[in-house]
């Protein structure tokens, strides 16, 4: 027998599965926690040695002959934190997350300089603005606190000594591809939410790396093509997981192109929205889609094409703020929820607890607004924590539709998944029928199939990411449908949402 290894390093916790794709089930799971370092500035670390316990510790959870059936491994991992690591490949530092917002000074300070060293001629717009301007035509992103880019300066800023002796620069499932392989590596997905990263040509763009340093683009990895190996699984690695040495490591990517992989999104028209502590919606598209304003991420897919993305910060977190404060369990937190009207009876929650990316509001705060006396109840706060999460994500949906991308259909993905009630809002709230995969573990199996086409790949047999991805994947039930009574309801609703976003971010610029 033998099988395929998906791994998922998440901000919270690392996941491992073992998939055997005969039988199209997966055989063997564990995960572990991860710790987080959360300081009231914005930051968001972890320690790269985390990452190698927490790996040690889901294989060694896993049976040991069943290891040994592993012929290929596939890596997702939470996307832009900075993992550097010296000449030896050690860590330097903590990893800065993505979820870190301690980097807005030095986004201002980078866009500020590609303002005066990259600016095409012709732009008439404001510095700042130019220097956006000049960002998206060399990359395809603006610098935003959540990318890598900003990141890096603010180690050369804060840290020089540490950043003097930096010679490698990693995201997560990079990192953990150098553990399994010792090899420095990287895909064009998960490098081009690094905002040094030419999505367009899919290289590594010099002249963004420059605006930091010029030697920056010396530390950045080798790009491996899609279905193509990273490396094979080492002498050390193997006595050290207990896997078989040889085997095959994928590309792998960023938790979100595997997710997308591991949810099928892998063709024009279907979009995955993730329902985690983050929130993200993103889509495949066989052709590059730069959204001029930035408020998409104009990523790479992982397996070949593109993945515009738009990313909020806040999506779970202010249900789980709320079901907290009031002591309740899920089930009882979106019972109240279900007996609120659409709207909420026009208690609005602005969820910005960790500040926000989109909108760019890296010093936002959390908001309760619209309240009356007669609307004040817990009903109606529930509900309005949930509804807030999906209007989140509407803006994205606006973008994809202003940028001409065309949605058919959105697979739900994340915690937040189980819940039919989030299911029915989200239908209603985008318009779109939405569907749940089999499979909760989106981004590991995403893993675990990149894997698969990787593998068969190498045997020469030529499916394609399509194919194998049809064949593996398959859907709960039927699909939500939106209801036209309830969209046109939530239509206002969200008018109403935009008005308090509008009204107040003003103060958190």
């Amino acid at each position: 027998m033998k099988t395929v290894c998906g791994i998922d390093l998440g901000t919270q916790s690392c996941k491992v599965v073992i998939y055997d794709g005969e039988k199209k089930a997966i055989l063997a799971r564990s995960q572990t926690p991860v710790d987080l370092i959360a300081e009231n500035d914005g930051t968001r670390e972890q320690k790269a040695e985390w990452y190698d316990s927490a790996l040690k510790t889901c294989f060694d959870k896993l049976d040991a002959e069943l290891k040994k059936t592993i012929a290929a491994i596939g890596v997702s991992g939470h996307q832009h934190s900075l993992v550097p690591l010296d000449q030896d490949g050690k860590p330097l530092y903590n990893v800065k997350l993505w979820c870190d917002t301690t980097t807005a000074p030095e986004c201002t300070e980078l866009t500020k300089a590609a303002s005066s060293n990259l600016a095409r001629d012709g732009l008439t717009t404001m510095s700042f603005d130019k220097g956006e301007a000049a960002l998206i035509a060399e990359t395809g992103l603006p610098m935003r606190p959540g990318y890598t880019a900003p990141k890096i300066q603010w180690l050369k800023n804060h840290k020089p000594e540490i950043f003097s002796r930096l010679r490698h620069i990693l995201l997560p499932h990079d990192y953990l591809n150098f553990l399994l392989t010792g090899q420095y590596t990287a895909e064009a997905g998960d490098a081009s939410g690094t905002a040094l990263f030419d999505v367009r040509k899919r290289t590594w763009a010099e002249n963004v790396c420059a605006l930091i340093d010029p030697s920056i683009i010396d530390f950045l990895p080798r790009i491996v093509e899609p279905g193509c190996p990273a490396g094979y699984v080492s002498t050390w690695a193997a006595e050290l997981y207990g896997i078989p040495e040889g085997a095959i490591v994928a590309s792998g990517g960023g938790d979100n192109m595997m997710g997308a992989i591991g949810t099928g999104a892998v063709k024009d028209g279907f979009l995955t929205m993730s329902l985690g502590t983050s929130g993200t919606l993103f889509g495949f598209s066989s052709v590059p889609v730069i959204d001029p304003k930035g408020d998409l991420a104009s990523f790479c897919s992982s397996s070949g094409g593109w993945l515009p993305l738009l990313c909020t910060m806040n999506c779970t977190v202010a249900s789980e703020e709320f079901r907290g404060l009031f002591g309740l369990d899920v089930k009882v937190f979106d019972a109240l929820a279900a007996e609120s009207p659409i709207g909420a009876g026009g208690v609005v929650v602005l969820p910005f607890f960790n500040g926000e990316r989109t909108p760019n509001l890296p010093n936002g705060r959390a908001s309760l607004n619209g309240l009356t006396a007669a609307n004040f109840t817990r009903e109606n706060i529930a509900r309005a924590s949930l509804e807030s999460a999906i209007f989140g994500m509407r803006i994205g949906m606006e973008g994809f539709n202003e940028l001409g991308f065309e949605a058919k259909e959105i697979r739900l993905i994340g915690g937040g998944a189980k819940s039919k009630l989030w299911q029915i809002i989200a239908a209603n709230i985008m318009n779109l029928p939405i569907r749940v995969p089999s499979n909760e573990e989106a981004a590991a199996m995403g893993g675990a199939i990149q894997a698969l086409w990787t593998l068969e790949k190498e045997k020469s047999k030529g499916k394609t990411i399509v194919e194998v991805c049809e064949e593996y994947i398959t859907m709960e039930g039927k699909s939500v449908m939106p209801d036209p009574s309830a969209v046109s309801a939530y239509d206002k609703a969200y008018a109403d949402y935009s008005k308090y976003v509008n009204a107040l971010k003003g103060l958190y610029k």
